[in-house]
């Protein structure tokens, strides 16, 4: 009877052994996918913060290129006034008077080396006179009737205009043509 038993109960052993190894199989398999998505989302996690430290670095130079740009924005427009100043010098001295010729001359080269030195900062000067007007540059300050002109032409300039890089410093103060 000890033979016999031993054949019947080495089946249901087997099929235990069998059943272990399907569960662990199973296991496994389930280990495997949890470790690919594991490994997936740490390989996009570390694309993502990658591109972030890249964007972050774009943005810091993109600021810090502007901050270099646009230091000297409070200081030129400090400046604009000695510009304006020294153009209405050299408008209000009589170019016929021979005894004023030098100081003419000399408030002219201060003049030019003024702007010659505004022109190395990126600091252009904006003198509309003659073109159509552009409210993102210029300012009306009063509207003439003027047949010999298009509608909507600077015919005069009051104040000439300034940009630091591109971008507008003071706008233009005009006279702009209108249809009579």
């Amino acid at each position: 009877m000890t033979d016999e038993a031993k054949p019947a109960e080495s089946p249901e052993p087997a099929a235990d052994t069998a059943s272990r190894l399907a569960a662990a199989e199973s296991e496994l398999d389930a280990l495997r996918q949890e470790l690919d998505q594991a490994r997936k989302e740490a390989a996009e996690a570390t694309l993502r913060a990658q591109a972030e430290l890249q964007n972050t670095r774009k943005r810091l130079e993109r600021d810090a290129d502007n901050a270099r740009k646009f230091v000297l924005e409070k200081f030129a427009g400090e400046l604009l006034a000695v510009v304006d100043s020294l153009d209405r010098g050299l408008s209000s001295l009589d170019a016929g008077n021979e005894a004023l010729q030098p100081a003419r001359e000399g408030m002219d080269l201060t003049l030019k080396l003024l702007k010659d030195t505004l022109r190395k900062f990126d600091i252009e000067e904006i003198d509309p006179n003659g073109q159509p007007f552009n409210p993102q540059f210029h300012e009306a300050v009063a509207q003439v009737p003027n047949p010999a002109v298009a509608p909507n032409t600077v015919i005069d300039v009051m104040q000439k205009g300034f940009s630091l890089s591109g971008r507008l410093l003071r706008p233009a103060m005009v006279v702009v043509a209108r249809a009579p």
